[in-house]
Order: structure tokens, then C-alpha cells, then sequence
């Protein structure tokens, strides 16, 4: 896991989660918690390998990197993945029906959703014409996503302007290509590394007067312009289910993937006010959460 605030409260779901199902820290379960920030992946791996060596009956952990870090660590202990955008095409699992293996988990779909998220940045400025994307390089299921991206992007009359990053002065730089190339909105796809920098980035977008479009609601709260996703928060508590069911006896391989039932949209009208734009009345109204 990683060191993030957002995190921090979305463990905490899932500690609920446990206690909905009858489990009591201390008592008939132990919760041997580790984190570590983002890119770390040596850290990653040397926790992996300490739970390892506690013998855990289950490992869970967020994101599609955190799973391949877990599957070189064993090949015996079930890992339930709290968070994954797109576990068939990164291979961790065979199909969502039937997982196969050792891992299991939920979906939170960002694959499929990107379409949905330009449609969204297309209304709220229809005179967008190119769309920037901030993508971490090393972050596999962001290349799919970007596939889907340029895709669906032509439907839109809208072109991609692909702005992948390693860290905090390559956002910097992102930024700077962005007001070169006349982007009129920003996509910013989710992962541990630009949720870490999600400061950086909404305040860049502010400054540049840049309409954003996030996939968490967090990103959002911190002053970005919008997001379109699942509650993850809400998915976190959905995998104390995986791990009741493992306990029980059940195998990760016939536990099917879990996809959200319910997207929200979260609107931050200061923030649009700030960079003098004005939300179109049929997408507020559409909003689960307004952001003032």
C-alpha cells in the first residue's frame, strides 16, 4: 500500500468492511498493515516478502502494480486486489467470470470509462478541439488506456496530445507542453503516482485556466475541475467480502472480479469560476456531489 491520505481512508473502509462481516481486530483477525510511496518498487518488494515470511492467509493490495509485485513474491498465498482498471488485459486474471490463479479482486473499469470522461470534458467545452492526457510511463494499463483514448477521441472531433510522466518535474514540464500546444482540456488518468501529485497538478490546471477531468473524487476536492469514476472507498469495503469468503474456504480462481454498480460525477464549481468557465446546467444537474 502507499503512503496517501485518500488511502489512509479508504483502509479504513475496508476495516469496516471486516467488522460488517464479524471480524474484530485482535481478536479473530490480525491486520499486518504496510505502505510505501509511490515508484518505490524495491520497498514493495521487500514487504511483500516480509508478509511473506508471516505466513498471512491473504494479501490484499490496491492497483495493478501492487498485484505483480504480490504474484513475484507467491505463488501459494491468495491476493485480493481491492483496485484494478483492467485486470484481463494486464493479464493478472483470465476472465472476470473466472479468475483462475491466485488473485481475485474488484474493477474499477477506468478502461471502459474513458470514453465517458471525454464526453463529459467535451460538453462542459465544446470548443476543445485537443485533449491533453497525463499518463504514467511506467503504469502498464495506462498504454490500453491511451489505446482506447485515441480511439474513441475522432467521435468527439478531438485530437490526443500524450503526456506521460515519471515524477513531479516531468508534470512540470506536461504543463508547459500543454500551453504550447493549445490543449483545451486535461484527462488524468489514475494511478499511486499522479494521485500523490494531485496538488501539483490541479494547481498547474488552475493556473493555466485548464478544464480537468479526473478519475477520483479526491482530485477533485483538492480543487481539480472534475471526476468520473467509481467510489473506491466503496470497493475497498466490497474486498472484506473476498477475504471472508477466502477464510471460509473458498479459492481465489472461482471467485469472480467485482465491477462497480454505481459511477459518480463529482463537479467543483469554485474551481470552474476560478478558471472562468461556466458548468452547462444539464451536466450540473447530473453531478452525485458539487464541490463549492
Amino acid at each position: 500500500m502507499r503512503s496517501d491520505e485518500s488511502e489512509r481512508h479508504r483502509v479504513a473502509a475496508f476495516q469496516e468492511g471486516l467488522r460488517e462481516l464479524g471480524y474484530t481486530e485482535g481478536k479473530n483477525i490480525v491486520i499486518e498493515l504496510r505502505r510505501a510511496a509511490p515508484g518505490q518498487r524495491e520497498r514493495l518488494r521487500e514487504l511483500a516478502a516480509e508478509l511473506v515470511r508471516l505466513k498471512v492467509d491473504v494479501i490484499v493490495v490496491s492497483g495493478g502494480g501492487l498485484v505483480q509485485v504480490a504474484k513475484e513474491t507467491t505463488t501459494t498465498i491468495p491476493i485480493v486486489f481491492t483496485v484494478h482498471a483492467d485486470p484481463v488485459g494486464d493479464g493478472v486474471v483470465a476472465s472476470l467470470a473466472r479468475p483462475g490463479g491466485q488473485v481475485t479482486g474488484l474493477s474499477d473499469l477506468h478502461s471502459v470509462l474513458v470514453g465517458k470522461r471525454i464526453e463529459l470534458l467535451k460538453e462542459v467545452v465544446p470548443s476543445a478541439s485537443r485533449i491533453a492526457v497525463l499518463s504514467n510511463v511506467a503504469w502498464l494499463t495506462h498504454s490500453h488506456q491511451l489505446k482506447d483514448i485515441e480511439a474513441v477521441t475522432p467521435a468527439f472531433n478531438m485530437t490526443v496530445l500524450s503526456l506521460p510522466v515519471t515524477g513531479p518535474d516531468d508534470i512540470d514540464r506536461a504543463f508547459t507542453a500543454m500551453r504550447k500546444a493549445r490543449a483545451g482540456g486535461l484527462l488524468v488518468l489514475g494511478d499511486p503516482l499522479l494521485a500523490n501529485h494531485r496538488r501539483q497538478i490541479v494547481n498547474l490546471a488552475a493556473k493555466g485556466r485548464l478544464p480537468s477531468i479526473f478519475t477520483t473524487r479526491e482530485s477533485v476536492e483538492a480543487g481539480g475541475l472534475m471526476s468520473y469514476g467509481a467510489n473506491l472507498s466503496e470497493l475497498w469495503r466490497r474486498a472484506a467480502t473476498y477475504v471472508d469468503r477466502i477464510f471460509k474456504g473458498a479459492k481465489p480462481a472461482d471467485l469472480p472480479v467485482e465491477q462497480p454498480t454505481k459511477f459518480e460525477l463529482v463537479i467543483n464549481v469554485k474551481t470552474a469560476k476560478q478558471i472562468g468557465l461556466t458548468i452547462p446546467p444539464n451536466v450540473l444537474a447530473r453531478a452525485d456531489k458539487v464541490v463549492k
